[in-house]
């Protein structure tokens, strides 16, 4: 029997993007269909050598470009230097590979995109693209999350994919339209990303929740512990952006409650402001582990969609900020948007430079938000079990 392939970054050291990965395998396991994630060792270095050489023709000047050479300089600094943060960085890295290795169910390994595409249509019933920012300008170059390499009879399905912004470049947008017309069944995970596709191709598609709040704060207890990692309250810190005011937040959360911080520091690249701020900089943490560290959480501090969607799921009171400072055409900042809109939870972006006491009375209505991710994760569900049905 053919079963269901998905397309997913299920190798990228990053938790949220492994977890909602590993959520859409979930969630077709629950489903009821047989199902195995692509892998891309074979072919991972044309993917690279494509999103690096879009990266050297965009004449970008914003945040977004920053961002990439920061976590180029990372790879540099890491293959490079010898010295106490190489070590560390291993250490994750290798927590990272132990868990994809563990928890997915990997196909047959294809030397190259053009292997992949020949037995599609003998191995596959459908073929799904997963969440996360797939369909960015670089990814879009690489021509892999596109699903171009799907023959047309095969069935092809979008799951909660985003843009990661809310314009895209002349050129992307124009192979945007080109892929996004072959793709039979489209949801997408951001409002920007909705308007986006309706720009291009006119189509109008539905907004699911992202993979990861398919599931239940309980049901995301099958890959942790129960028994909290950190045994005294602490205020557990993930930020992925460079920015010192979101730390000093933390800081000033620490005076008032007392609380230790726990900082997962120096993720996408070596960041400077993450340097003596926490009271621990645990290392040894794998995806599993992350989530236990903000269910046991007393805050929760992030400019990360992820944390913020796990913060919610296990009803955490948490802070989020904004990676990017400034809202530019290619800017991130619209998830966290979208996701407050879908569960109707405001006032929760802070600046950094607010007020710490006048922000504990900031109380979350849980329960509203949890009606509306009920109804939200049963509408996504149906997106799903249509799709995969070919209607």
């Amino acid at each position: 029997m053919k079963k269901v392939a998905i397309v997913s970054c299920y190798f990228q050291h990053n938790y949220g993007s492994m977890l909602q990965a590993y959520a859409t395998q979930m969630a077709l396991d629950k489903l009821g269909y047989e199902n195995e994630t692509i892998d891309i060792s074979g072919f991972r270095g044309e993917i690279k050598k494509a999103k690096i050489k879009y990266f050297i023709k965009a004449s970008l000047t914003s945040d977004i470009l920053l961002n990439k050479i920061g976590m180029a300089k990372n790879v540099a600094i890491k293959k490079f230097l010898k010295n106490e943060y190489v070590s560390l960085a291993k250490i994750r890295d290798r927590k990272f590979d132990d868990f994809y290795k563990k928890y997915f169910r990997l196909s047959e390994k294809y030397e190259s995109k053009a292997e992949l595409a020949d037995k599609c249509a003998e191995k596959y019933s459908a073929v799904i693209v997963g969440s996360d920012q797939l369909w960015l300008p670089a990814n879009i170059a690489a021509d892999y999350y596109t699903l171009n390499f799907v023959p047309e009879s095969v069935n092809t399905i979008a799951y909660a994919t985003s843009f990661g912004q809310s314009t895209l470049p002349k050129d992307s947008a124009k192979k945007a339209k080109i892929f996004l017309n072959r793709i039979k069944h489209i949801s997408i995970r951001e409002e920007s990303g909705q308007k986006l596709i309706k720009e291009l191709t006119g189509r109008d598609v539905p907004i699911v929740c992202d993979p990861t709040l398919l599931f239940t704060g309980e049901d995301w207890m099958s890959i942790q512990q129960e028994e909290p990692i950190i045994k005294t309250p602490y205020i557990f810190c993930y930020f992925l952006g460079n920015n010192p005011p979101h730390r000093e937040f933390a800081k000033r959360l620490r005076e008032v409650t007392g609380f230790k911080i726990v900082a997962l520091t120096h993720l996408d690249e070596y960041v400077k402001c993450d340097m003596n701020y926490a009271d621990e900089t645990p290392y040894d943490i794998d995806p599993s582990d992350f989530l236990n560290l903000i269910r046991n959480a007393s805050y929760v501090c992030t400019d990360s969609f992820h944390c913020s969607a796990f913060s919610i799921l296990y009803k955490r009171k948490f802070f989020a900020f904004r990676r990017y400072t400034r809202n530019t055409k290619q800017s991130t900042n619209s998830r966290l948007d979208t996701l407050f809109n879908l569960t109707g939870i405001s006032g929760r972006i802070m600046k950094g430079d607010e007020n710490v006491r006048d922000c504990f009375n900031m109380e979350i209505d849980y329960e509203e938000a949890y009606k509306r991710l009920d109804k939200l994760r049963e509408d996504s569900y149906a997106f799903l079990v249509k799709s995969l049905n070919g209607k």
